[in-house]
């Protein structure tokens, strides 16, 4: 029997009614086929935007790895580098012209080393204009640093202070340093006591004279900056920053004090795991402090706490704008703060514009970072001169409205009891994948921490708790 023959009910059969499947099948293929496209196409758009990002953290980390921090290619390649989308860049190391050039499938970055001055990101400034500005190179003091006494100077003496048992805090030393879980990948640990050192070890492959990058642990020496130019009368705390003005409507009283507690009322994502503002800024923009002006207001200022990265940028931007010339500012850390306390070994980096990158890019030696801490545990007095203004140490641990006594103006603080087995009056600086400064006057301790950690791998309650468990007063 032919098709044609046969009946439905009494009734000849549809030809159309049989090809409808087919039809539906192929407007499925096809709605499919649409929607795999449009997948691809907002995926290829996403990865443009975050091409950038890729290939300028690994051309600047490394360019600062190799060129500041002395390490080598492979090194950074293995450790530092080696995560997400970063470990696939194939990078160029110059060292005729110290610079790295970063790619990753049709993106590049490039980073440049300043001498004196660390490395930048070539971004929104040609490599002309950020290698033609004129850059002061300053003595870094002391001189002859094995011959003057701690802590101006590296001549440690023997003599351990009273009140603490070696034994054990020798044993909370190792265990940091075993490289196992919950205390992993430490680069080198510092404990000063009584402002004495007590401990310094380093892994295998770094020295006592290997400049450690800070992170957000740069936040805190900012806020240095800026109490040092306060206290020199050039800067106002409370006075308005200056945003720009969009349209008719001005913008908000944004003020220092605002962005070093991280209170400005500013939209801002600090999310570094995606394409974010913190991410953007970092790797992006040419000038981070404009970058992070041009947010909208969201918030009234100092009803809101939000941790933001480029808050201190801005903050360092305008701190820049308190100089009648860029010389001045940028000789400013090493003269009146650098040089002062022996942070022989600190490099302040700059972004393209020439602003110092205040959130995220300061290098320095573990000795040094320790000589910052006793600046503060000695209330901003350095061997009898006041340094920092009067009563700044007590502005700088005063909680932040919001932050639920978690931060004060660019210190993190302990009122939480984030680090439930130390004292309540500990202060620290932290930076991303495990950088610690931790300052607890009240056992006049300091303990210095630099590594490379992914969240979880390194406790920092169980580090404190060990070496506070080694004070015998």
């Amino acid at each position: 029997m032919t098709i044609s023959d046969r009946q439905t009910f009494g009734k000849p059969l549809d030809i159309e009614l049989l090809c409808q499947p087919a039809k539906t099948n192929n407007m499925k293929k096809r709605i499919i086929l649409y929607a795999l496209l449009l997948v691809l196409l907002a995926g290829g758009l996403y990865l443009n935007q975050l091409m950038p990002v890729i290939t300028g953290y690994a051309a600047k980390n490394l360019a600062s790895g190799v060129f500041v921090s002395g390490r080598s290619q492979e090194a950074m390649e293995a450790e530092d580098l080696h995560f997400s989308l970063i470990k696939y860049t194939s990078n160029t190391v110059d060292f005729d012209r110290q610079e790295v050039v970063s790619r990753f499938l049709w993106g590049s970055s490039k980073a440049i080393y300043l001498d004196g001055y660390g490395c930048t990101l070539v971004k929104d400034f040609t490599e002309e204009e950020i290698r033609g500005r004129e850059y002061p190179q300053v003595q870094a003091l002391p001189e002859n640093p094995d011959t003057i006494p701690w802590p101006t100077g590296d001549a440690i003496a023997d003599s351990i202070p009273p009140g603490i048992n070696l034994e054990k805090l020798n044993q909370a030393v190792a265990q940091a340093m075993a490289d196992t879980l919950p205390l992993k990948g430490t680069f080198a640990l510092m404990v000063v006591y009584k402002g004495q050192p007590v401990a310094e070890v380093y892994r295998d492959d770094f020295t006592p004279g290997t400049r450690f990058l800070s992170w957000s642990m740069a936040k805190s020496v900012t806020n240095t900056l800026i109490g040092l130019r306060i206290e020199q009368h050039k800067i106002d705390l409370d006075a308005p920053v200056g945003l720009p003005v969009f349209g008719k409507r001005k913008r908000k009283p944004i003020t220092l004090n605002h962005l070093l507690r991280m209170n400005s009322g500013l939209e801002w994502n600090e999310n570094y795991g995606n394409l974010s503002d913190v991410t953007i800024m970092l790797h992006k923009a040419g000038d981070m402090g404009s970058y992070t002006s041009n947010k909208p207001v969201i918030f009234p200022p100092d009803s809101v706490w939000v941790y933001a990265s480029g808050s201190t940028n801005l903050a360092s931007l305008t701190l820049r704008r308190s100089f009648d010339s860029d010389a001045g500012y940028l000789r400013f850390p090493r003269e009146a703060l650098f040089n002062k306390i022996g942070m022989k070994s600190a490099v302040f980096e700059l972004d393209a514009s020439g602003t110092f990158v205040g959130s995220s890019y300061l290098y320095a030696t573990m000795r040094d970072y320790a000589r910052f801490a006793l600046l503060y545990m000695n209330r901003g007095n350095w061997l009898g001169e006041q340094l920092l203004p009067e009563g700044w140490v007590d502005y700088s641990v005063q909680p932040a409205p919001g932050s639920g006594g978690q931060y004060g103006a660019s210190f993190w603080l302990n009122l939480a009891s984030d680090q439930p087995d130390a004292p309540t009056d500990l202060y620290m600086c932290k930076g991303h994948d495990g950088q610690f400064i931790f300052i607890i006057p009240s056992k006049e301790l300091i303990v210095v921490r630099t590594g490379y950690s992914k969240k979880g791998e390194f406790d920092s309650n169980l580090l404190l708790k060990m070496i506070l468990e080694s004070l015998e007063d």
